[in-house]
């Protein structure tokens, strides 16, 4: 097992439940157990300490486990008729190996003097930083960016946040949707600036194309994510993005079946969405289950196919996205953005009643109804009209 995050652990617990008691060795690149990553963000300034797998799950690696190598991390992969080898400063032989290791932060060349925030150590690095009264720059108004920039204007911190887009969140959600979550960070006490391209950063400030310099004593980049797999280099076929392709039993195609990749390392084959990309909670808490089903016994019945899941909480905002929006999608809004009720965004495919993505705004009756959407094997059908009445039940609205 290359990788001691979420996937990785899960995956050694189902592995273990399903009877497995072979030789299990772990190896994981950071020197602490392993631990919830969502937090580091949520809760970056009143939990200082990283919120353990094993009290949030009850999976301890460290135990079932026959070796667990913390702060070693692989450097190579060989595979071979006869097996694995994996070199983590030695080699290490194996019948299996699975990919687990995650992602990384996405730096830019020439910002040398912003922070990133994926891991402990950068949570740690980055609120010893954020005293009241610090004055925090942002670039980027995605998910990371806006809680980062939520929780650091509440305890006192004077944040500015620069998206390149024209309206924050619109890499996830698109600029339709991502535009009304723009009055939130006034009213949180955030400036805002939009259709920002960042020029240069320096340790006291963030220069853009415009000419502005904004001040900073901190700066930290949030601009995505990549999957962590440089250190396989030629050694399995990935994606332009590092990604590994795997079908429903996570096996890596165009590599021998031994080999399998579960987590934000993997682009899985789903019935109901097509390629999924890595980086969801959801994939990597059930995605492991079918991994050790299919590895140990094979796929007895259709695989779970975990629906993509993002939660996030966005100045003061409860989101929850439910599937894949994508441009070219019809988007329709349910409820009033402006009222306190609450609302969600549909994504259709074009000119169909085919749903594709929810999206529900401190609504959490749609919540549940979204989640058993698409519970489903395939994509779920609803009235558009309906769908779009805040006044009948989600559930309401679908067709068959």
């Amino acid at each position: 097992m290359v990788g001691a995050g979420l996937a990785a652990t899960q995956t050694v617990g189902a592995l273990r439940e399903r009877g497995f008691d072979g030789h299990l060795t772990v190896l994981g690149a950071e020197p602490v157990p392993p631990y919830d990553r969502p937090p580091l963000s949520k809760h970056l300034l009143d939990r200082p300490e990283p919120t353990l797998l094993s009290h949030e799950l009850g999976v301890d690696v460290q135990s079932l486990a026959d070796e667990v190598h913390l702060g070693r991390p692989a450097t190579g992969l060989t595979v071979s008729p006869a097996g694995v080898e994996i070199e983590a400063g030695a080699t290490i032989g194996a019948d299996v190996a699975i990919i687990a290791t995650g992602a990384r932060a996405r730096r830019v060349p020439g910002w040398e003097h912003a922070l990133v925030l994926h891991t402990a150590a950068d949570a740690a690095a980055l609120r010893a930083r954020l005293t009241p009264g610090a004055r925090l720059a942002v670039i980027g108004a995605g998910w990371i960016g806006a809680e980062v920039a939520g929780v650091a204007a509440a305890a006192g911190v004077e944040v500015t946040v620069l998206e390149a887009a024209s309206a924050p969140l619109s890499g996830a959600l698109g600029a339709q949707v991502g535009a009304l979550a723009a009055p939130w960070f006034a009213a949180g006490g955030v400036r805002l600036v939009t259709d920002a391209r960042v020029t240069r950063v320096d340790e006291d400030a963030v220069h853009l194309a415009d000419g502005e310099r904004v001040a900073a004593d901190v700066v930290l980049a949030a601009v995505g994510a990549l999957p962590a797999t440089a250190w396989l280099g030629d050694a399995l076929p990935r994606e332009p993005d590092g990604s590994l392709l795997v079908d429903e039993g996570y096996a890596v195609l165009g590599a021998p079946r031994r080999v399998r990749a579960v987590g934000d390392v993997a682009r899985r084959r789903s019935h109901r969405h097509g390629w999924v990309p890595g980086g969801h909670w959801d994939g990597a808490l059930r995605g492991p289950v079918d991994l050790a089903a299919d590895l140990l016994t094979g796929l007895e019945s259709q695989p779970t196919d975990p629906v993509p899941y993002v939660f996030s909480t966005q100045l003061g905002h409860d989101l929850t996205l439910f599937g894949l929006p994508e441009p070219g999608h019809d988007v329709v809004l349910r409820g009033d953005a402006s009222s306190s009720e609450g609302w969600s965004a549909l994504w259709f495919r074009p000119g169909s009643s085919t749903l594709a993505a929810v999206l529900t705004v401190d609504r959490p009756r749609d919540v549940g109804a979204a989640r058993r959407l698409f519970a489903a094997r395939d994509l779920p059908r609803l009235d558009r009209d309906l769908a779009g009445d805040v006044g009948v039940p989600l559930r309401n609205a679908a067709l068959g």
